[in-house]
């Protein structure tokens, strides 16, 4: 996936986000995300053996984007 104004490839999922972000940002745009019983391992160390965290979600994760906020 590229973007009209860049000639860059989008590569990653992170990457994908970054895109999203700075297209979704000033147009008063909201992402929402259900989670029903998701589980998510997240490994503390490279490698197949690593130990895992494993994170639950089961609820709604709203995101909404905004221009020229800043934090507080």
């Amino acid at each position: 996936m590229t973007s009209p104004d860049t000639t860059t490839e989008t590569r990653t999922f992170a990457d994908l986000g970054k895109e999203m972000w700075s297209y979704l940002t000033g147009k008063g745009a909201a992402i929402n995300y259900e989670f029903v019983d998701m589980s998510v391992e997240v490994p503390r160390e490279i490698g197949p053996d690593a130990p895992r965290a494993t994170w639950k979600l089961n609820g709604t994760l709203r995101i909404t984007t905004a221009e020229g906020v800043s934090q507080g």
